[in-house]
């Protein structure tokens, strides 16, 4: 069990199929979470992406009253500067062309339901450039007409004010890899899954440097790429909040969308195209 409340979660994989058209039709909006299994370390599961993509996923479904898809939970290859790399046992993964084609027969299928919104909430850093391939592609088909789609890694919605305000020294997302934030999210949603121990790292690598040959003794301290210490439950806590109601918030704005100020279910004010000169504003109920 997660160690946090949740609201009524709807999981679209529980539903007949009769149930389907009119469900998803109502519900408007399908949640994806996409993750990895991966080494985190001595004190993380090779889970961690897939269990934050899903309760993440999870909550953000329940807030919008949507349905939430089966996680993937098979991702891109670790690398060493954001995973760690392939040196330590128990990462599976498969090559980026693979994940490119699974994730576009995949959204093939899921574009064929008559749903408004989808909203892709990826947990692996690998994964986010052949997430955005993929989804341009069926885009480019000409299969996402009259859809809405966000997609989007759940580090990417933190505000730069907010994590000024928490990490003093935050090493950037790419070395986020089984510390801090991970640590601490694991402990608040999954504590059952999370060892005693508080590694640290204190020299996580450069973003956007390939090394080879690598020295996973030097650029890592068992798999981990950053400090761990000062991780705790309220701090996941914290953070998972914020980045849910940065998600809540975007998709209701849907700012920047062609169809921003025609969904039934948009709740941000907009002006209305209609009302010309009179500046009317409409909201739903």
């Amino acid at each position: 069990m997660s160690g946090h409340e949740q609201e009524t979660v709807r999981s679209f994989a529980d539903l007949t199929s009769p149930q389907v058209p009119g469900q998803v039709t109502a519900a408007r909006t399908l949640l994806w979470p996409i993750g990895a299994t991966e080494q985190h370390g001595p004190h993380l599961p090779l889970s961690v992406d897939s269990v934050l993509a899903e309760e993440f996923a999870r909550q953000i479904s329940a807030e919008l009253g949507g349905f939430t898809l089966p996680t993937q939970s098979i991702g891109a290859r670790s690398l060493p500067q954001s995973g760690g790399g392939l040196s330590f046992p128990g990462t599976l993964y498969v090559n980026g062309d693979t994940l490119i084609r699974f994730l576009r027969e995949t959204l093939r299928s899921l574009l064929g339901l008559p749903f408004l919104r989808l909203i892709v909430v990826n947990g692996h850093y690998e994964n986010e450039p052949f997430i955005f391939e993929a989804l341009d592609q069926v885009r480019q088909e000409g299969l996402a007409e009259e859809k809405e789609i966000f997609a989007f890694s759940w580090w990417s919605l933190v505000q730069e004010s907010w994590l000024a305000a928490e990490f003093a020294a935050f090493p950037g997302w790419h070395a986020e890899h089984a510390g801090l934030t991970e640590t601490s999210l694991m402990l608040y949603l999954r504590p059952d899954l999370v060892g005693e121990s508080r590694p640290d790292h204190d020299h996580p690598p450069r973003s956007g440097v390939y090394l080879h040959p690598i020295d996973v003794q030097q650029t890592t301290n068992h798999g981990i790429l950053s400090p761990t210490s000062g991780s705790s439950a309220a701090l996941g806590e914290k953070l998972f909040h914020h980045v849910v109601a940065q998600a809540v918030d975007m998709v209701r704005a849907g700012d920047g969308l062609l169809f921003a100020r025609s969904r039934p279910d948009r709740r941000a004010a907009a002006v209305d195209l209609d009302a010309g000169s009179t500046g009317r504003k409409t909201r739903d109920a």
